[in-house]
């Protein structure tokens, strides 16, 4: 689908700069983007979707409980600490 002359005006247009060995490259990418979005546009979405088996939740571990460590030991290397919590500056 895509060539490199085709990929080149591309970059062209978008004022990029690829040598031979990335222009190749970014031939090759976009024709593999081309060709999922070929496959994403023959959805049919009346289709019913595919049902999923159900979960046994009998063949899951069980949920038990296990000591933590103590927050004074998570805590101790923190630079800041408030309400045996660690503090983090804010970001904008």
């Amino acid at each position: 689908m895509f060539d490199p002359n085709r990929t080149a005006h591309l970059a062209e247009l978008s004022k990029l700069e690829f040598t031979d060995e990335e222009l190749l490259k970014m031939t090759k990418d976009m024709t593999d983007i081309i060709a999922l979005m070929d496959k994403v546009c023959d959805f049919n979405p009346e289709i019913k979707p595919y049902t999923l088996d159900s979960v046994d939740y009998d063949d899951l571990r069980g949920d038990t409980y296990k000591e933590s460590y103590p927050n004074s030991e998570i805590l101790k290397n923190a630079k800041n600490t408030k309400n045996d919590s660690f503090v983090v500056p804010k970001v904008v």
